[in-house]
């Protein structure tokens, strides 16, 4: 599969789990584009992808940051096949922890499984549940076909 793996990262978080996301995807022989979201950015969106995966992290109270947004703007029509995935904190409280996931989720109206994960993903347990996201997202996917 062709995937576009476009994530926002403030403190290298989100850029973590990306590039373990993104292990992952390679190693099972897909081509992955990978991108950080930026205002200098060049996106490959004249480009087919079979599946994309967004990740960010959360600001101002359970809100999606201002790149992702802009990003999510660009693409000319919204994509079917969209799996989330983000970096929150729960000290700033349950109901904004990772907001952003949350909020892109509902906006693209996927039916894929979230992925949250509390500051860094630094856990064996952190390790577990990217990998098993991204094999039930790949599962799901190629159901879908």
């Amino acid at each position: 599969m062709r995937i576009l793996l476009a994530y926002d990262s403030l403190s290298g978080n989100t850029k973590m789990v990306a590039d373990e996301i993104e292990t992952i995807l390679v190693s099972k022989g897909h081509v992955v584009v990978s991108l950080r979201v930026s205002p200098l950015a060049e996106y490959p969106l004249d480009e087919d992808f079979d599946l994309y995966m967004l990740g960010a992290w959360t600001v101002d109270y359970g809100r999606t940051p201002p790149d992702m947004k802009d990003f999510i703007a660009e693409l000319a029509v919204k994509p079917k096949n969209v799996a989330i995935f983000g970096t929150g904190e729960t000290q700033w409280g349950m109901e904004f922890y990772c907001g952003a996931v949350d909020r892109m989720a509902t906006y693209f109206g996927t039916s894929y499984p979230t992925l949250k994960i509390e500051q860094m993903p630094h856990t064996e347990q952190d390790t577990t549940d990217i990998t098993n996201w991204v094999n039930k997202i790949l599962t799901l996917r190629s159901e879908m076909k």
